[in-house]
């Protein structure tokens, strides 16, 4: 028998994919004439990796892909655009003072044009100070203080991750025995922050006169959601910066989250007290000691979320284009700090 040599150039043409130096051989026959055992070919695809193999030896066969290259080698030419760059700082101190602002606007303007409207209760006993649920549910403060916590709550969102983001940085400081906790209460916060602002948008768009039931369950669920997020931040803040020499910045962050969750704790036990006194007995101004307690609270629960400040005080928000390779890879050649 003749040994018979064949060499073949294939090429796809509905892929648009070449193949070259493709050649199979078929191994020839040994003079007993024995079948003859055919030598698989391996097919690599252009990267590295082998697409098919079926032998222990063989020809190797490339696959190469004009657009793909072309493609690769035009978003690594592709320089990345920045479209909007916007101090974190600024952001965030507009987003903490935007409803304290409001809030004292719509109670002057409320307390002054809409007296009998804002003190007006169930009880119709004497009372100098009104709700916030009142002074923000007439007409036209309502409006104004809907307005504001829609610009409010938007940014407070993203906020919420990158504060998880934040803490997830600092754990490779901690032993390995921390880990695990200081990881729950990461995700906990995340948790209870979002729930915070979801309750703060409920009790803002439902309120009081037009269905107080829900009105009021979803105000607990927000100041329950409140001080147990307070206590776990500072929590896991005593977690993460035990041993850890702490600056200036750092230490006025830490210090006045104390100060503002005492506070709220405070004032959440004087709400309780004189709500009970102006529900069930009717207490002359009980109403009005309960309207400056949600006051305090909710001044608190704004400063608490003011000191932001001094956690990001030289971050900047950037908005990039470019391929997200590109972006990755300038990332990951930047310096990073805790």
């Amino acid at each position: 028998m003749q040994n018979i040599q064949n060499s073949t150039a294939a090429t796809s043409s509905s892929s648009g994919v070449s193949r070259t130096g493709c050649v199979a051989a078929s191994s020839s026959s040994d003079s007993s004439g024995a079948r003859p055992e055919a030598k698989s070919s391996k097919i690599s695809d252009g990267g590295g990796g082998v697409i098919g193999s079926g032998g222990s030896s063989g020809d190797s066969c490339t696959l190469h892909d004009p657009a793909a290259a072309a493609t690769k080698e035009q978003h690594q030419e592709q320089p990345l655009a920045i479209h909007y760059l916007a101090s974190f700082h600024e952001i965030c101190v507009v987003t903490a003072l935007l409803p304290l602002v409001t809030l004292f606007t719509c109670f002057v303007t409320a307390y002054v044009f809409q007296y009998d409207d804002v003190h007006e209760t169930h009880c119709r006993v004497y009372n100098i100070i009104p709700s916030i649920s009142a002074i923000t549910g007439v007409s036209p403060q309502r409006y104004f203080w809907r307005f504001s916590i829609a610009l409010h709550i938007g940014p407070r969102i993203p906020i919420a991750f990158v504060y998880k983001n934040y803490y997830r940085s600092q754990l490779k400081r901690l032993s390995p025995e921390l880990v695990p906790q200081a990881s729950w209460l990461i995700s906990l916060i995340l948790v209870l922050n979002c729930i915070e602002i979801a309750s703060l948008g409920g009790v803002t768009y439902i309120s009081n006169r037009e269905n107080y039931p829900v009105h009021e369950r979803i105000f607990i669920t927000f100041m329950v959601c409140s001080l147990c997020y307070m206590l776990a931040t500072i929590k896991l803040n005593g977690i993460l910066n035990a041993g850890q020499s702490l600056n200036v910045q750092q230490q006025q962050s830490i210090k006045w989250k104390k100060f503002f969750f005492v506070a709220s704790i405070l004032s959440t036990i004087g709400l309780l007290v004189f709500f009970a006194k102006h529900r069930f007995y009717c207490h002359d101004l009980a109403f009005s000691w309960f309207a400056f307690f949600e006051y305090l609270i909710a001044i608190a629960n704004m400063l608490y979320h003011f000191t932001i400040i001094w956690d990001f005080p030289s971050q900047y928000m950037v908005i990039v284009q470019g391929p997200l390779e590109n972006i990755s890879q300038y990332l990951s050649s930047r310096p990073k700090t805790d």
